[in-house]
């Protein structure tokens, strides 16, 4: 493992790593916030998932999230979206909403994918191991997050792993891939046309076919651009309350999908993973 930067920010550290990962079969970057406390004691972590184009930096860059974590005494673990370089094969379109930038957190069964797109053990499997034996990190308290593609990263792999990660909370996720351009291009594209295939990286269908034994918290700006094509947490609200699954949802009124909304209420997710694990 490469520390590929270091900077003081908030009285913690802002550190880069790059390693060889066997997920991905090439190399990945992931970005580690430290709050101060982490200097004398393991601290909890938060995973944050970011969404389409965004790479390990533009969470640590815009959200002004260590601010919070340093005042909860949490680290922050951010990883890449996909795996990325000259051999990796990319949406043949030249699309933004599939291939590099764009892994969806699944592992991929279709070539020339599957070779390289593994984000979902990436994520669920050989991070955590990682973060576990290098970082000052108590692995009993860790919890998940994300932003649009990387809320429905947060919300699937949460639910499928409540032993690993004890709290999740999403960002204007794609809560029903099945059921939007932007997902069934994407499981399209890696797990086939078998549909039922689909259904393990499907919130809804998740939550319907699984149920879920503890709280989501969802956020959702009024004005987002995506709002009723893409994300549709309606259909989120319907299969929670059809399951039984404690679902907070919170209508943002004139928030967008920015960085710039997620900027205003990282603060409150922090604290509600705080305070949750």
């Amino acid at each position: 493992m490469e520390q590929v930067s270091e900077n003081r920010c908030f009285g913690g550290r802002q550190l880069r790593f790059k390693h060889e990962s066997s997920s991905t079969n090439i190399p990945m970057h992931f970005s580690v916030f430290l709050p101060s406390s982490a200097e004398t004691a393991k601290v909890p972590a938060l995973f944050w998932l970011s969404g389409l184009t965004c790479t390990d930096e533009n969470f640590v860059q815009k959200a002004g999230a260590q601010r919070y974590a340093e005042e909860f005494g949490m680290a922050l673990i951010a990883p890449d979206t996909s795996p990325r370089g000259e051999s990796v094969a990319d949406d043949p379109d030249g699309g933004w909403d599939f291939g590099l930038g764009a892994g969806f957190y699944v592992d991929a069964t279709e070539a020339p994918f599957a070779a390289n797109y593994q984000m979902y053990s990436y994520i669920s499997r050989e991070l955590p191991e990682l973060i576990k034996n290098h970082f000052p990190v108590d692995p009993r308290r860790f919890s998940i997050s994300g932003h649009s593609m990387g809320g429905h990263g947060a919300l699937t792999i949460a639910i499928k792993h409540p032993k690993l990660f004890r709290s999740v909370s999403a960002f204007a996720p794609i809560c029903a891939p099945s059921q939007c351009p932007w997902g069934q291009k994407a499981l399209t594209g890696y797990l086939g046309s078998d549909q039922a295939t689909w259904r393990e990286y499907d919130t809804c269908a998740l939550v319907t076919d699984r149920g879920c034994d503890f709280q989501l918290l969802v956020d959702q700006g009024s004005s987002d651009q995506f709002l009723l094509e893409q994300l549709q947490p309606d259909l989120l609200q319907k299969a929670c309350l059809d399951a039984e699954v404690d679902l907070t949802l919170r209508i943002r009124d004139g928030y967008d999908h920015s960085y710039f909304y997620i900027a205003s209420f990282i603060g409150e997710h922090i604290r509600f993973h705080a305070e949750s694990i």
